[in-house]
């Protein structure tokens, strides 16, 4: 898969220091300028529905289940590979220093109609629901996060990146 871009997060100073690699994989769902996405009310943000995967589980099973989990999403189909985000963040546990994170993100069809979401604990108490909302407008209102929001999540810009070069390439 094609390696989109690298980032550092600015509060780290250094990339030494105990790492944590983490896979996760991202489904891009569009319907013409349409597309599914996640709103989570704690960050005030639009993020692209997918997360981690499970120790020996394969990325497109893994991405199978979190869009089913995250967005009840039904009848998947993945199309193709999009390409991967790659990113360096603090990381919360005492364990780790860093967090690398690789996004693998697809390409996928579902069934227009969303199922019931299976989300866990954490993304009920943020607030995490499923919408389908014009790509144009999510990127806008992250962005706006982005400069005024003090309460704004680590991986905004991931996906304001990754929603820009969707526009780019795919519409």
């Amino acid at each position: 898969m094609r390696h989109l871009t690298s980032t550092t997060h600015p509060k780290l100073s250094s990339l030494e220091g105990k790492t944590f690699h983490r896979k996760a994989a991202r489904g891009i769902i569009l319907d013409g300028e349409n597309i599914l996405m996640l709103y989570t009310e704690r960050y005030h943000d639009y993020s692209i529905p997918g997360g981690g995967i499970d120790a020996g589980e394969a990325i497109e099973t893994g991405l199978l289940r979190e869009l089913e989990e995250e967005t009840g999403a039904q009848h998947i189909e993945i199309i193709g590979e999009f390409g991967i985000y790659e990113e360096f963040r603090p990381w919360y546990k005492e364990d780790f220093d860093i967090i690398h994170m690789e996004s693998y993100c697809y390409v996928c069809n579902i069934h227009p109609e969303l199922g019931a979401t299976k989300l866990e604990e954490h993304e009920i108490q943020n607030g995490m629901t499923p919408v389908w909302l014009n790509i144009f407008e999510a990127i806008k209102h992250n962005e706006h996060t982005i400069a005024n929001s003090p309460k704004k999540g680590m991986s905004i810009e991931r996906e304001t990146y990754l929603l820009k070069r969707i526009v780019e390439e795919l519409l």
